[in-house]
């Protein structure tokens, strides 16, 4: 892991609550877990554009859903788990140091 992108600080973030970050032209969404449980996903929807940090998490199953169309994707894999999206969004490996959630970059898995 030596492309680490730093996102965020956990005290920026709300346990369950996504929030939208961007960098550059990268668009995330990251969600804390609690402690260090941190998961950061593509922000876009694969349907259609728009802001996954926008709608729920269901955190028993680890999926969010898009607040638009309804389309739910896990957010261990990136793939899509209903209608009407067909394409995974991207997951990236998680790093925290020193309280600052980064991201590897050079790996999606």
């Amino acid at each position: 892991m030596k492309d680490l992108l730093t996102v965020c600080r956990l005290d920026e973030l709300e346990i369950g609550v996504p929030k939208r970050v961007d960098i550059d032209d990268l668009r995330l969404a990251v969600i804390w877990f609690g402690e260090e449980d941190v998961k950061v996903v593509g922000d876009e929807c694969t349907h259609a554009d728009y802001s996954l940090a926008e709608g729920e998490i269901d955190t028993d199953e680890l999926t969010i859903e898009c607040w638009k169309h309804g389309a739910v994707f896990s957010l261990i894999s990136g793939e899509p788990e209903t209608l009407p999206a067909t394409k995974a969004i991207p997951v990236y490996k998680v790093v925290i140091e020193n309280l600052e959630v980064k991201i590897d970059i050079g790996e999606i898995e």
